[in-house]
């Protein structure tokens, strides 16, 4: 009778056991398991970036100005395009005059304030800093100079597609100029902003450009019936100011 309750103890204790390993080993589901994906950037370098629309700075919608200037400097870090101010054919006056620069006209009729672009592909965040300069007066062909001429740029801003969250951090919204003297600040973009494609606009639209961009003439200068002309220097550079 001893025998026979052990065994059947024996048994129960089997039968505990296998239930309780086969409850110890059922599946669990759902299962996750989990893998990745990867892309790694490098610094641009699909040549100049078209001019875009200074109006709206979409690099996915670019214009096409009637006069450019010579191709951008092209690069991961580069000034893409530059309007020319172009003031006119004017009447010699012996009065103080102001004169206005045209708007930029594209092959489309449409026009355009005038601007400068730069694109920044280089994917670090370092910021950049863009100087301008007048190396010269307004001149002849032949080295006359016009006397007193002085140059203003006025409703500086910039405007870009981009999240403004990287807006450059310093934008000169007026700058008169001095033939010959050292540059000036433009637009600083410190670290962590500039990525991307930025005009740097004189006013928001062609009306607003209208009167933007000026050259005061005074009157006791010796006009030449001749065309004048002076370059103006934009400095594009990789050390923005970070103070």
């Amino acid at each position: 009778m001893k025998k026979a309750i052990a065994l059947t103890t024996t048994a129960i204790l089997l039968s505990l056991t296998l239930s309780i390993a086969g409850a110890s080993a059922a599946e669990v589901f759902p299962k996750d398991y989990n893998t990745e994906g990867t892309i790694t950037f490098e610094a641009g370098d699909e040549g100049v970036t078209p001019p875009v629309d200074p109006e709206n700075p979409d690099p996915t919608n670019p214009v096409d100005p009637t006069d450019p200037p010579g191709p951008g400097t092209g690069g991961a870090l580069s000034i893409d395009y530059g309007s020319k101010f172009k003031f006119g054919t004017q009447k010699i006056s012996t009065a103080d005059k102001i004169y206005y620069a045209a708007s930029d006209e594209m092959n489309d009729g449409s026009k355009k304030p005038t601007y400068v672009q730069i694109t920044d592909r280089r994917g670090t965040l370092e910021g950049w800093k863009m100087n301008i300069a007048q190396p010269e007066q307004f001149k002849t062909a032949g080295g006359e100079e016009l006397v007193g001429a002085q140059l203003k740029f006025t409703k500086g801003q910039v405007a870009s597609s981009v999240d403004q969250k990287y807006k450059p951090t310093t934008v000169s919204s007026e700058v008169v100029f001095t033939p010959g003297q050292s540059d000036v600040l433009a637009v600083n973009a410190k670290a962590g902003t500039g990525v991307g494609t930025w005009v740097y606009r004189f006013g928001a639209t062609a009306d607003e450009n209208k009167d933007a961009v000026q050259l005061s003439v005074p009157g006791e200068s010796v006009k030449l019936a001749q065309q004048y002309s002076t370059k103006l220097v934009w400095t594009l550079a990789n050390t923005p100011d970070n103070n």
